[in-house]
């Protein structure tokens, strides 16, 4: 629940999806050092609700490497596309956009609607919700 939070401030909505979703580690010799929960959304979708890397690992590589192996297990598994939503700006966006997701629509005061307290990045408040996706053009599976 550590690693989470760093990722989704709120433990009530990280508890409300983890029960349904799938969860993945990344480890150094049994440390965990990184965690990353995906949802299923309708048979051949699945929406990555959270990834972390904890504070002294990050900016290592294991975060990329993590959604890296995500990536290709739903592939394998036959998933149509990956889904997440991030902020509108900061290194989450790139982190995502490196990997291939796309840009699909954008969720207008998202986080003014669906937090208590104002959440900031890099001392800017956020408010709209970026909703990516990852379409595989084919299963290798």
């Amino acid at each position: 629940m550590e690693l989470l939070l760093l990722a989704d401030p709120s433990e009530d909505k990280i508890r409300s999806y983890l029960s349904s979703s799938k969860c993945f580690v990344a480890s150094i010799d049994g440390d965990v050092v990184g965690a990353c929960v995906v949802q299923p959304r309708g048979t051949d979708t699945h929406e990555l609700m959270s990834i972390a890397v904890h504070p002294a690992h990050q900016k290592s590589g294991y975060g990329t490497a993590l959604l890296k192996w995500v990536i290709d297990f739903f592939r394998i598994a036959g998933a149509r596309q990956l889904e997440v939503g991030t902020g509108t700006f900061g290194y989450q966006l790139a982190f995502y956009q490196r990997q291939g997701f796309r840009v699909t629509s954008i969720d207008h005061d998202f986080f003014v609607k669906n937090y208590p307290e104002p959440i900031f990045e890099d001392g800017i408040q956020l408010f709209d919700m970026l909703r990516l996706t990852l379409k595989y053009s084919g299963n290798d599976a």
